[in-house]
């Protein structure tokens, strides 16, 4: 497929009508937007000097310039080894699109306190602890443990002593670093018809038992926000819950506007504790909608799954491309050592915590780990999206000072990921309804463009200048969820390299993949990793220059479909995109004090240069320590099946004279072992930026008028504005029909746009969003016929 076709679909577009989803703020309209959506990247998980644990590496970058770092408008100044602000960062290589500063809410107040010399606690020990220099890792530690210890015990203390001291006011305090935060977001937002940078409002929920990380990023909607910004300390228990509480209690259900995400990440060093098994199937869908993505990528590693090279295995599988960026131990607690794959957690990896979804799917009928992906840095220098590999700064101040505190302490890190969406526009509101949808992909810090499509797939072919549209209409994107329809889906799979800058071009993709995950009709999980475009032996590495060897791709395009795809098994498939390798960063620091990774005698030099660089060689045998290549990658969103839910959709608009509109709706579903009309009523909602037509019926509402049959019978019990809704639930599938009286349904805009089906009965959900197609009087999926 040529270049200029991607040219071609992401090429501006103005909307004949209102974009599909609701404008929550005011500002001017984008002058740039496309209903077919273009790719946004992003860094929302950035931490500047109001982080505790920030301020103790040194880094005294506020959230101010953290924005105008990401927005390319110069460099911020790093601790040094003295933890002085003195040390020059490098520039952004490429202004990101969006980004969010994610402070830790814990301790706002405290690190206000001790930061301000007019403070009476400004002189106490503790205060003194936070602003020292040091110009070793001890100390350092010593006051890490002094100052996070409460996120990581049980019952902790809501605040430090410092707190109860006369003239001291500790909330107060968070309450205007909250504020200052909200400030500068809205600073760095562009409200203007440009739209070049979208900032949100965010931090981070930190609860950290024995080490064991629980960590969330909340990222609001808009500047509406809740009064305070819920910590850990705010909402104990070290458990979701508490804080999903609190977020509904004083944002999502206040009526003021307020919406919100959580974005769980770090799972790798969680200990197998940051999924746990819902409760039921309301905690399922309850944890589905409150944390629909996943940060399976940043600088503390990969997320993904893990595999041992010396043992040939893996956690689950065999996937020898899991050994991407791995750390040692699974958690960062006292007791935390390396363990095998035998008995590593495997609720620290996100493919794990994928396939145990689909087993409680088929327990509880609800999915509860839905989950998209997202990439990051956890910068805590207030560099969000510095991610080269050459020249990395670092991301935890005074400690990545020089080439030998970075490769003694801190070799295994990286330089972190971005964030992609597929958005009509750049600002707040389409961006963030990207990430509820999860139209989503994660990098390790490159920016490839990738989409990813499943469905029925008609007439999408690679080469089409019509892929995307024709995608759109007969298949659902990255982060959807597929039904049955009777034949096997196909998944289209699009990539085009990251061009790169004129002094650092992008790498060459080596290759696509598709992961499928599974389980089968006797509850059994599988896993299957398919090469479906591309080379395994594309491009590769001068080892005496680092330079680009061989070549790999400008773009990859393919249509697969799965010869083993079985109808009645719950399965997520997502892509999986691969640069040609280049030198880690580890590889290009190392070499500048004359030590080579790549180098037989690599040792040798080593002890030359000192012990500090003992981590820049890989000994035989060893898979301690990280690799001298890197192949960059990036991950899209999964698409999941659902044997029970929409397969086929055939729905149209017919637009009479004023108020003479009618809808006709017809569903097929596989089978709905969980959908029972008797005992939780049913919901149908059409909606595009409005809702089209929404019916609610109450339990025992339809009535049973024959085995699996189910409808509306007289006039008292029919909805206004529905003439027919009938539901009919067979051995092998279940049809639903709604036809609407003749009415206003104007709110249906007459212009090609997305538009979103939803069918629900208690905790039994089900989405189906298309591209539907407008004519002069119509509106629809569907031909007349079809609709008979």
């Amino acid at each position: 497929m040529r270049l200029a076709v991607l040219l071609l679909a992401l090429a501006t577009a103005a909307f004949a009508g209102p974009p599909p989803w609701q404008r929550t703020e005011t500002r001017e309209p984008c002058a740039a937007s496309d209903p077919m959506r273009r790719p946004f990247f992003g860094d929302i998980h950035v931490h500047t000097l109001y982080s505790a644990d920030a301020y103790i590496f040194g880094s005294r970058v506020d959230p101010r310039g953290a924005y105008d770092f990401m927005r390319g408008r110069g460099t911020v100044l790093l601790a040094d080894i003295n933890e002085a602000a003195t040390r020059e960062s490098r520039r952004i290589d490429r202004p990101l699109d969006f980004g969010a500063v994610t402070d830790h809410a814990e301790f706002f107040g405290e690190v206000d306190r001790c930061a301000t010399p007019s403070s009476p606690a400004f002189d106490e020990t503790l205060c003194t602890q936070l602003r020292q220099v040091d110009a070793g890792t001890d100390a350092q530690s010593g006051v890490t443990i002094s100052w996070l210890f409460p996120l990581g015990i049980p019952n902790p203390p809501t605040q430090h002593s410092i707190c109860t001291l006369p003239g001291v006011d500790c909330d107060a305090a968070a309450v205007s670093v909250w504020q200052e935060e909200q400030a500068a977001s809205e600073e760095a937002y562009d409200r203007t018809s440009a739209c070049t940078f979208t900032s949100f409002v965010g931090y981070e929920h930190t609860p950290s038992p024995l080490g064991r990380h629980r960590h969330r990023n909340v990222i609001f909607r808009n500047a509406t926000v809740p009064a305070i910004a819920l910590s850990h300390l705010d909402t104990p228990g070290g458990v979701p819950q508490g804080l999903w509480t609190a977020l509904e209690t004083q944002c999502l259900d206040a009526g003021t506007g307020c919406d919100a995400l959580v974005i769980p990440h770090n799972s790798n060093l969680s200990g197998g504790e940051q999924w746990p098994d819902p409760a039921d199937a309301t905690e399922a869908l309850r944890r589905q909608a409150r944390e629909p993505l996943v940060e399976i990528f940043q600088q503390k590693g990969a997320s993904e799954c893990r595999f041992d090279r010396l043992l040939g295995r893996g956690v689950d599988g065999a996937d020898e491309l899991c050994t991407f960026e791995q750390l040692p131990n699974p958690h960062e607690g006292p007791d935390a050592v390396p363990l095998p794959v035998d008995t590593w957690p495997r609720r620290n990896l996100v493919r794990s915590v994928l396939k145990d979804g689909l087993s409680l799917e088929q327990q509880l009928g609800v999915n509860p780990f839905r989950l998209g992906f997202t990439g990051g840095t956890d910068t805590h220098n207030g560099t969000g999206g510095g991610v080269a590999e050459t020249g990395w700064d670092g991301a935890q101040g005074g400690i990545d000072a020089t080439p030998a505190r970075q490769i003694a302490d801190n070799a295994r890190d990286n330089p972190g990921g971005l964030t992609a969406v597929w958005a009509e526009e750049n600002s707040r509101d389409a961006i963030f309804s990207a990430l509820r949808r999860r139209e989503t992909f994660a990098t390790s810090g490159t920016r490839p463009v990738v989409r990813f499509f499943a469905g029925d797939l008609a007439n999408v072919a690679c080469g089409s200048p019509d892929f995307v549209r024709a995608a759109y209409t007969t298949g659902v994107p990255m982060g959807g969820e597929l039904g049955p329809t009777g034949t096997a889906p196909r998944f289209a799979v699009w990539a085009v390299k990251d061009a790169g800058t004129a002094e650092q071009p992008g790498t060459d993709l080596q290759r696509v993949q598709i992961v499928k995950g599974w389980v089968d009709v006797a509850g059994v999980q599988h896993e299957r990793v398919v090469d479906v475009a591309g080379d395994a032996a594309a491009g590769g590495v001068d080892p005496a220059t680092c330079a680009p060897q061989g070549t790999g791709f400008a773009e990859l395009c393919t249509v697969w479909e799965d010869p083993a795809f079985d109808p009645r098994e719950h399965a997520f498939y997502y892509a999986r995109v691969l640069e040609t390798p280049v030198c880690r960063w580890t590889t290009t620091l190392c070499r500048s004090v004359g030590v080579d990774p790549l180098a037989p005698d690599c040792a040798a030099q080593a002890a030359t240069a000192g012990d500090d660089f003992a981590s820049c060689c890989r000994t035989s045998g060893d898979d301690a320590f990280a690799e001298p290549l890197v192949q960059e990658r990036a991950w899209s969103s999964p698409i999941w099946y659902r044997p029970d839910t929409i397969g086929r959709a055939a729905a149209q608009v017919a637009f009479g004279r004023p108020g003479r509109d009618v809808l006709t709706l017809r569903l097929r579903f596989g089978v709905t072992e969980h959908l029972d009309p008797a005992r939780d009523g049913l919901t149908v909602r059409v909606s595009d930026d409005d809702d089209i037509v929404a019916v609610t019926l109450p339990p025992g509402t339809l009535r049973r008028t024959g085995a699996g049959r189910w409808r509306l019978v007289g006039k008292r019990s029919k909805p206004d504005g529905i003439a027919a809704l009938s539901l009919v639930q067979r051995r092998n599938d279940t049809r639903l029909v709604v036809r609407t009286t003749p009415r206003d349904l104007a709110s249906a805009d007459r212009s090609d746009h997305m538009v979103t089906i939803a069918v629900g009965a208690g905790t039994w959900q089900t989405s189906h969003t298309r591209l539907w197609l407008a004519s002069r009087d119509r509106l629809g999926l569907a031909r007349r016929k079809d609709l008979r």
